[in-house]
């Protein structure tokens, strides 16, 4: 276990309304696309957690110290996993290129969403492992991270599957040729604006694959936003 680095609290949400409309916490978390890449970033970064609880209101009260986790592969920073991704050569394809390996290369789609959105709607013959899911324990661990996410008014905090190669053994060989699929998709390429690409649940699922001995690991670009938008096959179950 690593040292204590977090705390649980409690406050009126009339209290917090003005650090809603004044932080620049705010408006960092109002542009992840992820809630547990949020949580990732304000865990790892030193700065990031100093800033959330200096900045907390008079009437937030410290309850109890949390003792953090020790840190997971997919806690590594985006640079590392993108450098690891690179040099294993795996390798991004469009949404119709992904549909034709799937068709005509018998090739698998993992969709690493929670379980619902999955539910809702995916590639036809998609797998499903989560990457994530709700928290689930009430260790101080937990109840600090719900109380930062609720600070943040997200009532439905999420946190790495920890079972999640488990469950992908369990369903895909090792061999297999796998296409990883989530939301938004996020990129290796570098362009401008993000001279590194940018890191997404797919991304980070593909790079927790590779070091697990799978070798033919591919990148869904574009993510299956793309893919429900160009108007490809769907299912859904009930």
């Amino acid at each position: 276990m690593a040292s204590l680095t977090s705390v649980a609290f409690q406050c009126s949400s009339s209290s917090l309304q003005p650090y809603f409309q004044s932080s620049a916490l705010v408006h960092f978390s109002e542009h992840m696309h992820d809630h547990s890449s949020w949580w990732l970033r304000v865990r790892s970064n030193k700065s990031i957690r100093q800033r959330l609880y200096s900045q907390m209101p008079g009437g937030v009260k410290i309850l109890s110290a949390a003792t953090k986790p020790a840190k997971t592969p997919a806690e590594d920073d985006w640079k590392t996993k993108r450098e690891y991704l690179l040099q294993k050569r795996v390798r991004s394809v469009d949404v119709k290129e992904a549909l034709r390996l799937q068709k005509e290369n018998n090739f698998v789609i993992l969709d690493v969403r929670p379980e619902a959105d999955f539910k809702e709607g995916h590639p036809p013959g998609a797998i499903n492992v989560q990457i994530y899911r709700l928290i689930k324990e009430w260790t101080a661990w937990d109840i600090a991270r719900r109380a930062a996410f609720a600070f943040f008014g997200i009532f439905s905090g999420t946190e790495e599957n920890p079972e999640f190669i488990q469950s992908v053994e369990s369903k895909i060989d090792k061999n297999a040729k796998i296409i990883v699929a989530c939301s938004a998709g996020g990129t290796m390429k570098p362009s401008q604006n993000l001279p590194e690409g940018k890191q997404s649940r797919s991304l980070i699922a593909a790079y927790l694959l590779v070091l697990n001995g799978y070798t033919n690991v591919f990148h869904l670009e574009g993510g299956l936003y793309t893919w429900f938008k160009e108007g490809l096959p769907v299912e859904s179950e009930e």
